[in-house]
């Protein structure tokens, strides 16, 4: 790819869907949840490789995690290791991310990756970024993946594109029509019946000038905020800009910022293998499953019968012994030990809020 191509990772995230292995100290994309031996964090820097050099490759991560992303990411700069002091949602951090870029190089494209996602189809989302890279490098757009859906789930935003008749569609590019929330099942049933409406991945691709036009027109606030650092950004003095304005950033995500206003948003459907690892029967969705369908993270040490349909979690020097549970999420993690229904799991969320009011969120969160 060129030599303009920067790739931004969102690393701020807390994973509270994945507890109790993913913690605050430690969320999800700082672990090895698929038992593969690298963390989600180090898979995504790997397929960002692909895109951009090492140099030309920013983490956005809470000033919390900034040691854990020097850990797990070696061949990080330090300097590339962005942190917000505060968490304010998407939109302000990838402004973040554009200002400074932009400064640096004005024609900077940024490809924009969750750092916490799962790509099965790594040939086949290459081809789909340099397809979107390509296009808006000659247009003025925001470009986001759509991938292909392959059920009628209740847990994604949606994007409707514009029917294939349009200029672009040929080079694999669709112009949006609108975003849709998270429907109920009846609504998606139908979304997926009439073949228009793809999953929204959060997998943004554009150039740095062309996201900041965006926030000036549709965000005046926020671009105006980050627009008063230009001087600063890549000096010695951004970290003081920061700190001092990031905190009064509107706590905005980039869909509702942005996306859903802007009139030149495009999309690539992608089949990618794609998932975003949001909940433990998400992880049981794409992983490997035994002859009865159980999921287990570390196969060492359990004795499992006439038991079907659970992803089980543990250390791998515990022995786990488990008969007649069906459709069980099983996770011994430390100091907490969670059996719960997979059809239940949403209300794992409930539990936290639990914690958190009996004031042993410190302990156990």
């Amino acid at each position: 790819m060129a030599t303009n191509i920067y790739t931004v990772i969102m690393a701020g995230g807390i994973g509270s869907r994945f507890w109790p292995s993913s913690r605050q100290a430690k969320p999800k994309q700082f672990i090895d949840i698929l038992g593969t031996g690298q963390s989600l964090m180090q898979m995504t820097w790997d397929r960002a490789r692909r895109f951009s050099e090492p140099q030309q490759i920013l983490v956005l991560t809470n000033a919390r995690y900034q040691d854990l992303v020097a850990e797990h990411l070696p061949g990080l700069d330090s300097a590339n290791i962005l942190t917000e002091p505060s968490r304010n949602n998407t939109a302000p951090c990838i402004a973040y991310a554009a200002f400074k870029l932009y400064q640096k190089d004005p024609n900077a494209i940024m490809i924009i990756l969750p750092s916490d996602h799962l790509i099965l189809k790594e040939e086949a989302y290459y081809q789909k970024i340099q397809i979107a890279v390509d296009f808006v490098a000659h247009n003025q757009s925001l470009l986001t993946l759509g991938i292909q859906p392959t059920r009628p789930d209740t847990g994604y935003g949606y994007i409707q594109f514009e029917p294939e008749t349009g200029k672009h569609s040929d080079s694999g590019v669709l112009k949006v029509q609108s975003f849709k929330e998270k429907p109920d099942l009846a609504t998606a049933e139908s979304y997926l019946e009439s073949g228009q409406y793809l999953w929204n991945a959060g997998i943004f691709i554009w150039k740095a000038k062309d996201v900041i036009e965006g926030f000036k027109q549709y965000q005046p606030d926020l671009y105006a905020l980050f627009a008063k650092g230009m001087a600063d950004y890549n000096t010695d003095r951004e970290s003081a800009f920061i700190d001092a304005h990031y905190k009064n950033a509107p706590k905005i995500s980039i869909d509702y910022a942005l996306m859903e206003k802007a009139n030149n948003v495009y999309t690539v459907p992608a089949d990618i293998g794609w998932s975003d690892l949001g909940t433990w029967a998400s992880l049981w969705d794409v992983k490997q499953k035994d002859d009865q369908q159980n999921v287990l993270i570390s196969d060492k040490n359990i004795l499992l019968t006439q038991s079907s349909g659970c992803i089980i979690s543990k250390d791998s020097e515990k022995l786990a012994v488990i008969d007649s549970l069906e459709d069980y999420i099983v996770i011994d993690h430390k100091d907490v030990l969670l059996i719960y229904p997979k059809s239940k799991e949403q209300e794992i969320k409930h539990i936290i809020a639990q914690l958190e009011q009996q004031g042993e969120a410190n302990r156990y969160l």
